[in-house]
């Protein structure tokens, strides 16, 4: 997964402050941390030399052995600017603080509400606009309304809401929609906001308990003795109320109010207000005409909040001619903390501001809310646009994942040409992924046309922010920071700046400031750098250029760390603001270029790479000739004849490593670009890390430093020659900060590792990353990673999996701040022990068929003991979608920077779930792939039939439990290419639903080809001897065992593993998957078993005549043809009165007709007169009910059944549904009786205790009683088919306590999706009672149940 790439911290603490123990992917500063290791032994290296240097210009940074804070140092340590000397920068130069730079802000949106986030530093507005760029607040509000003579709307909620008067709306027309609160909210704000209702509901509902309890005493003191039946159900209905509201708090569950939304058009703009009302504590508060109308916020910058209660700002915009109303929220702190860093504005604390408080800002929201904040395709080309729309100068982007291709993709795409051609410089994070080498995330760290930064920390940092009781005694990168080179040779990582600050955070966290580290710190730190150098520029007239920037920065760094493989961590260096600011003085007159390197391996057309990266051992064994070529490349709006034609440089190419690499002295560049060889033969090395660099320098001005660099990476990795084959290495010095890399040759047919680290020599607690990386081809590199704390000196077993024959890099390091203060040496031993078990199949795919699958395994690196394992324990169902809608998108924010308007391509697909499980889309063409992916955005939301949106997700589907039901999975698709969307209009999609443990099948494994038939020949373990090979045979499952409801075609699909680690017992081996190295297998379904009896029995058939069959046959047509009638108009209704009078007349004693008929009336919808329409179905239900001879029925339904005759089971499910149809008819009727005195207005509900006597002593006979009395006879009247009838009759009985009970019973009981008619019950019966506070909570789930319409993509 992918997420923005930080870390906060609100805990103070003292060595161990910053410790990251709950870590994802990517998202937290994930505490990552590097330092080079030389190739001689570990022991040999002296302790002194374990650190990183990195000091600013004029040597403030030093290394200082006893570190102090005065109180402006701790709070300038708390937004660090020192470090990239932008301080220093700004006080000598104070109107180039950022004035006339804007940088978006692609994150989880800004609060523009927020500390220091108001105006700049000369007075203009901070925030110039703030965007959803994802969707996740879009309401629809095509509806439009008109308001009443009141100046009534009814909301969309079903709200009905009184707008201010003072409001202009010429054209009368109110568009109206809705949306969840808590939908707009981050998860912290929701949880805050729960607790908070929570508390004032629990008090209502100890009232509305202590009032019936009151009653229920109060009868009981009434009634000491209680014989009557009328009183003894009376008492119950009491009992009831206290039980009801008793299961209401055991059973509380709360999902937010629903706001209801309004947009007009006033004359000159669209404008928009919100109803807010049940976020309010007190009454009144929130109401719609209270609220303050916003526009969107680029025309008068303005924002508004939901509620006191929140605290959260909120801002609205409106696109697509009043249709869509966007309503902005954060999804995190993350974004409004980043923009602070860049550019926050403290007019009385100064000593916290951002890096460029005169810069201004345009908020590009890419987190999305329905996501946890997790960046989309749709969120990243929205934002691209707004950028190139705003005119920015800058783009921070603090968000990235790992990637399959580096500087690839859709996005990718697009930023060359908003960086290339618009002139906006790109800043992005390199990642939390270290210490290990190749860690870096996408886009930032992989992105040839983006600046890529890490984290770095100094002492001042160290000792502040952080709070250590003693500060490192100099600067280094954070152990987490990701370190380069990309997959294919670059160096990733450009430069680094300050990874972590105390900055403004939004208004809803109930606090100013908050403390985070990660790269999403240093990227707005250089970013804000950046801006001061822009300021400048366009101050002084000076040509603004990516390229120049980009150039100044790599050119005037100070080095982190002292050896040249510390650029993979820390890029050139530390930012240095001053510096870069001289350079471009220097080359203002210099035109823009930046150089395109494209490398192959001679004699090779493919791959191309950036840079040369030898990592494998047969690449570091021999001397190898690539083929590099430049290419100068100008902005799109360059002049031929001013600057291309002219354009030629002479460069003198220099190696930082000449025994190790050659390449020409001198190279002559035109437009066009030039090639020329390198030759690199790392064959002498030792095995470790070396890094080198061919940089090219203007033979005219080689103070400029190098044009473009072409890194070459080598890490040789060491062989494994002991038998059993292990890896040792001993006595590693550790102190706080410092990495030890080993690079080992994995020996071919090595599957897994088990990994031995013991720590010694320390008496404080030391805290650990222990990581492990391959790099195999088109693949994610393989990372495996633990965080291990050594409470004190002993060892750690770890095992994971591995690919023969590929280099592993296994890195220890000792996080930064962990044991500072102690000064001690901690000593670590490592031992890895390779193992492995390979078999001849990599993926095992059973076809369906009986026959097993022969598997050939072996060992070749050690005895292993061969203890084969599979299990399936998911189905995989393809589905097609059932409809495809392709629409071109309107407004300009779905118009490319190019001109070129967005296409969405909407697939429908259904499925169904016979039982509730927990599924999760599969897509294999578009999953798991954002960055490196030439689809621009995929989005999916699945749904019930009632429009509940149960799940939603993009490119990583996460598994989401749905109950039973009927769904549909809309899957949204966007490009501008209409042929690459047409091309997925049939896009297959799988359902994968886990299966319990119960339905698990378990596959057995066989020593004989027919073991699964014969049922002999059963394998279970063996030991393999290196270099032998053993068979065996895994069989297909039973038919038996395969879940039931699984349709043919389906796949079951689960883990196979062949052997287990040596140091613990993995649940004896029966969880593939808890093994380190486990395969896929799967399992196709095969048709279902032709049923031999079906068809076979005519008995019944063959004793009438022909010419019965036939009359029946058409008498049974002519009941289709009626049923499949529609009756949606009045010419549809008379045309099937016509055919039901008509078939009546012509089987006027047929149940099954008269039930059909019946059926036709009750689902006739929008009748004028309903007091007929009700009479109607009493006619009609009379008829079915009289057509049935209820004592034949009686005495069938009293006797027992022969389930073995034939005829028997026959006449049994005739007589079933003539049952069926007979007390069907008594339900609707009473249905009917019930809503006819509903509608003449007579008292349908008595209150209670009205009854004295019992139902029987009435003088005057009840239809609906006498109707009720029949239906009781037959079936279960609780029951969720009938339970609305005795739910009616008990609230005309007045006891509304055992209406409501049995009500809430049915809709437990009913297992299927909610029925709204039962819900709308339910909320009657509240209301009638007068428990307002549960009233209000049923509503607020009546829109979450039955939504008006489904959210907008």
């Amino acid at each position: 997964m992918r997420s923005p790439l930080w870390h906060s911290i609100n805990t103070p603490a003292i060595i161990f402050q910053s410790l990251h123990l709950s870590l994802t992917p990517k998202n937290l500063a994930n505490s990552r941390e590097r330092e080079f290791t030389h190739a001689v032994s570990a022991s040999r290296i002296r302790i002194s030399s374990l650190r990183t240097r990195a000091m600013p210009s004029g040597g403030e940074n030093g290394a200082l052995t006893n570190f102090k804070l005065n109180e402006k140092t701790f709070l300038a340590s708390l937004m660090p600017k020192k470090e990239i000397a932008a301080d220093r920068f700004v006080e000598a130069h104070p109107d180039y603080d950022g004035r006339g730079a804007i940088i978006a802000i692609f994150d989880s949106g800004v609060d523009p509400a927020a500390a220091g986030l108001t105006v700049t530093s000369d007075g203009k507005p901070k925030v110039l606009d703030v965007i959803d760029c994802t969707g996740s607040g879009d309401i629809d509000t095509s509806t439009i309304v008109k308001a009443d003579d009141n100046g009534c709307i009814q909301g969309t909620s079903g709200n009905s809401l009184i707008v201010n008067s003072s409001w202009k709306n010429p054209s009368g027309e109110w568009h109206v929609g809705s949306k969840l609160i808590y939908e707009l909210f981050t998860q912290t704000l929701t949880d805050r906001l729960k607790k908070e209702r929570k508390k004032v509901w629990d008090e209502k509902n100890q009232e509305a308990i202590a009032e019936a309890v009151k009653q229920l005493d109060e009868f009981d003191t009434k009634h000491t003795k209680v014989d009557d039946v009328n009183l003894k159900r009376n008492r119950e209905d009491l009992q009831n109320k206290v039980d009801l509201l008793r299961k209401h708090a055991d059973n509380y569950e709360d999902k937010g109010p629903v706001i209801d939304a309004f947009v007009w058009h006033d004359g000159e703009v669209w404008r928009a207000a919100l109803d807010t009302q049940g976020l309010e504590n007190e009454p009144g508060c929130g109401k719609l005409a209270d609220f303050v109308p916003l526009t969107n916020y680029r025309i008068e910058r303005k924002y508004g909040v939901f509620s006191k209660l929140d605290a959260c700002t909120v801002v609205l915009n409106i696109y697509n001619e009043g249709n869509v109303l966007s309503i902005v929220t954060d999804s995190s702190p993350h974004g409004t903390h980043v923009a602070a860093i860049t550019s926050a504005f403290h007019e009385k604390d100064s000593v916290l501001n951002g890096v460029a408080p005169g810069a201004q800002l345009i908020s590009c929201k890419i987190g999305d809310s329905r996501l946890g904040s997790m960046e989309t395709g749709t969120g990243l080309v929205r934002a691209l646009i707004a950028a190139v729309e705003h005119k920015c100068d800058l783009i921070n982007m603090s968000y990235g994942e790992a990637t399959l291709f580096p500087d690839y993709g859709r996005f990718v795409d697009l930023v060359n040409e908003v960086v290339n051609k618009h002139r906006i410089t790109f800043i992005s994070s390199a990642g939390n992924e270290g210490p290990a080498l190749s860690t870096l995330g996408a886009p930032g760290g992989t992105t040839s046309s983006i600046i890529g930064i890490g984290a770095y920390v100094s002492q001042a940092m160290a000792a502040g922010a952080h709070n250590l009781v003693e500060a490192p005694p100099e600067g280094l990168e954070y152990t987490w920071s990701s370190r380069g080179p990309t997959a294919d040779g670059d160096l990733g990582v450009t430069i680094s700046a300050a990874g972590g600050a105390m900055a403004p955070v939004p208004t809803w966290t109930l606090q100013h400031r908050m403390f985070m580290n990660g790269t999403s710190m240093s990227s707005p730190c250089a970013c804000g750098g950046a801006a001061l150098l822009i300021s400048a520029m366009k101050a002084e007239g000076i040509s603004v250029s990516p390229y120049i920037i980009r150039e100044a920065l790599e050119n005037t760094t100070v080095p982190v760390g002292g050896s040249p493989e510390d650029k993979l961590s820390s890029g050139h260096g530390l930012m240095q603001v001053d510096k870069a600011y001289e350079y471009i003085q220097k080359i203002r007159d210099v035109p823009p270029v930046r150089y395109q390197i494209k490398i192959t391996r001679s004699g090779k057309a493919t791959p191309t790479s950036r840079g040369i990266y030898l990592r494998e051992s047969s690449l570091c064994q021999q001397s190898s000739e690539w083929t590099v070529k430049v290419e100068p490349k100008f902005h799109d709006d360059a002049s031929n004849l001013d600057q291309i034609v002219p354009f030629e440089e002479c460069v003198k190419l220099h190696s930082t490593g000449e025994s190790v690499v050659k390449a020409p002295e001198f190279l002559l560049l035109t437009h066009n670009g030039r090639e020329f060889n390198i030759i690199v033969n790392p064959s002498t090395l030792g095995a470790g890390l070396h890094y080198y660099e061919v940089y090219a320098l203007d033979s005219k001005c080689p103070w400029r430093g190098p044009l473009f660099r072409i890194p070459i990476t080598v890490t040789k990795p060491q062989p494994v020659t002991s038998d059993p084959p292990v890896a040792v290495f001993r006595s590693m010095p550790f102190v706080p900060g410092h990495i030890e890399r080993r690079f080992v040759q994995v020996p071919i047919g090595a599957t897994w590792v088990e990994l031995t680290v013991r720590a010694s020599g320390f008496s404080s607690a030391r805290r650990f990353f222990i990581d492990s990386v391959q790099l195999s081809p088109l693949k994610r590199p393989e990372k495996w990673e633990k965080v291990v704390i050594f409470s004190s000196p002993s060892s750690k077993n770890f095992a994971f999996s591995v690919e023969g024959g590929r280099t592993m890099e296994l890195v220890i390091a000792q996080f930064w701040s962990s044991g500072v203060g102690s000064h001690e040496t901690t000593s670590v031993d490592a031992e890895i022990a390779f193992h492995g078990v390979i078999a001849n199949k990599e993926e095992i795919i059973l076809d369906g068929s009986e026959a097993p699958v022969r598997i050939d395994a072996e060992a070749l690196v050690s005895l292993e003991r061969l203890a084969p394992a599979a299990v399936l324990n998911k189905v995989r169902i393809p589905y097609r979608p059932v409809d495809a809608k392709l629409s071109t998108l309107s407004g300009s924010r779905d118009r490319l920077p190019s001109g070129k308007q967005t296409m969405a391509l909407i697939l429908t697909y259904k499925f169904k779930l016979e039982e509730g499980a927990e599924v999760q889309p599969y897509l294999p063409l578009l999953n798991n792939r954002i960055y490196d992916n030439k689809f621009e955005a995929q989005f999916y939301m699945i749904s019930d039939t009632n429009k509940r949106v149960y799940a939603t997700g993009d490119v990583y589907p996460k598994a989401a439990t749905l109950p039973k039901g009927d769904y549909t999975l809309q899957l949204y698709l966007r490009h501008d290419n209409v042929q690459c969307l047409e091309k997925m209009k049939q896009l297959v999609l799988f359902i994968e639903k886990t299966l319990d443990s119960k339905d698990s099948v378990r596959l057995s494994f066989y020593s004989q080809p027919d073991g699964p038939v014969i049922g002999n020949g059963s394998f279970s373990s063996s030991v393999l001897i290196p270099g032998s090979k053993e068979a065996f045979y895994v069989g297909p499952p039973s038919k038996d065992k395969l879940p039931k409801g699984i349709a043919a075609g389906s796949v079951l699909v689960g883990s196979i593993s062949y052997g287990r680690v040596s140091f613990e017992v993995n649940d004896e081996g029966k969880n593939p998957e808890k093994n380190p190295a486990f395969y896929s297998i799967s399992y196709i379904v095969p048709p279902a078993q032709i049923d031999e009896d079906k068809g076979k029995d005519t008995s019944s058939s063959c004793a009438k005549t022909v010419l019965e069959q036939i009359n029946e046959e058409v008498r049974d047509a002519k009941i289709r043809v009626l049923s499949s009638l529609k009756l949606s108009t009045e010419e549809e209704r008379s045309d099937w009165k016509k055919l039901s009078d008509s078939l009546k007349s012509e089987y006027p004693k047929y149940t099954p007709l008269l039930a059909k008929i019946l059926e036709g009336l009750v689902s006739q919808n929008n009748v004028e007169d309903k007091t007929r329409h009700y009479e109607e179905i009493i006619i009609a239900a009379d008829e079915v009910i009289k057509s049935v001879d209820t004592d034949e029925l009686a005495k069938y339904f009293a006797l027992k059944y022969d389930p073995e005759d034939e005829g028997a089971e026959k006449l049994k499910k005739k007589m079933d549904a003539t049952r069926d149809q007979f007390t069907e008819a008594l339900y609707q009727k009473g249905l009917a009786l019930a809503e006819i005195k509903s509608l003449k207005g007579e008292k349908v509900e008595e209150k209670e205790g009205t009854e004295a006597t019992s139902d029987s002593s009435a003088v005057e006979k009840d239809p609906f009683e006498e109707n009720f009395k029949e239906l009781k006879k037959w079936v279960d009247v609780k029951s969720a088919r009938y339970g609305t009838l005795f739910v009616i009759r008990e609230r005309r009985k007045g006891r509304f306590g055992t209406a409501l009970k049995v009500l809430t019973d049915m809709i437990q009981d009913d297992g299927q999706p909610p029925k709204k008619k039962f819900y709308e019950l339910k909320l009657s019966l509240l209301e009638r009672i007068g428990w307002r506070h549960l009233v209000a909570r049923e509503k607020e789930w009546m829109n979450v149940r039955f939504p008006a319409k489904l959210p907008l993509f």
